[in-house]
């Protein structure tokens, strides 16, 4: 799927792949690999499950220059090298469009192992934009 409005150029190895974008909603997979082990038993580091649940997050949203905010999580369950992880994520109600909460939940399975409340930030310009314009004077 790469009808994406956002973070185009993201490692999908890394924080997933979409495989359902629209209407406010998103769903992302992710295989977890050998790379994201934090220590030699094979449990993935939880960056690996926020950074998947914050892409779908942004997603959910799709606008070209949504960015992460704030988010309220809860680590549930441990996960490890080998899993697959599926995250769904829905635009809340409040905030408005330029501020949205997003809730997340991302799954083993049937089985919850985060969830989360994202706020996201629709800025009118790339949140970068001021800094390249500095860079090209």
């Amino acid at each position: 799927m790469d009808h994406a409005n956002t973070h185009r150029r993201i490692d999908r190895e890394l924080c997933g792949e979409p495989l359902e974008v629209g209407g406010g909603r998103s769903r992302v997979g992710l295989s977890t690999v050998p790379r994201m082990a934090a220590d030699e038993h094979g449990l993935v580091h939880g960056g690996f499950a926020f950074g998947l649940a914050d892409y779908a997050a942004m997603l959910a949203v799709d606008h070209p220059n949504v960015v992460l905010a704030a988010a309220e999580v809860k680590f549930l369950r441990p996960v490890r090298i080998g899993e697959r992880l599926e995250a769904v994520a829905e635009v809340e109600g409040a905030g408005g469009e330029d501020r949205p909460w997003v809730a997340v939940t991302v799954r083993r399975g049937d089985e919850p192992v985060l969830t989360g409340r994202f706020r996201c930030y629709v800025p009118a310009r790339h949140v970068l934009a001021a800094d390249e314009a500095k860079e090209t004077r």
